[in-house]
């Protein structure tokens, strides 16, 4: 399984110097959103990282999508979202509570 990251060239930067090979670059919602479509259909991600801001520019039927997503786990970083805590999402991902 790999982690795939989405966003703004400054947010995947990071990723990028830490080696990640899926870091994909969208600056305007349309590119957002299709990159986030062709990121799901991927059967080799299994974790896919946005940023929080970038989450709120989707459309409402993606983010719903993105929120009850199992594979790939979607975590947005940088703000309280809407959705599930990353407890929560870790949690259906794997099927154990590991904080417990």
């Amino acid at each position: 399984m790999e982690i795939a990251v989405i966003g703004r060239e400054e947010f995947i930067l990071g990723f990028r110097l830490a080696g990640l090979q899926k870091t994909y670059a969208a600056e305007t919602p349309e590119k957002l959103t299709e990159v986030i479509g062709r990121t799901l259909e991927d059967p080799n991600v299994g974790i896919l990282v946005l940023q929080s801001a970038d989450m709120e520019q989707v459309p409402r039927r993606l983010q719903m999508a993105l929120e009850n997503s199992v594979k790939p786990t979607v975590i947005s970083i940088g703000g309280e979202t809407g959705g599930l805590s990353l407890r929560e999402r870790i949690k259906r991902s794997v099927g154990v509570d590991l904080w417990k």
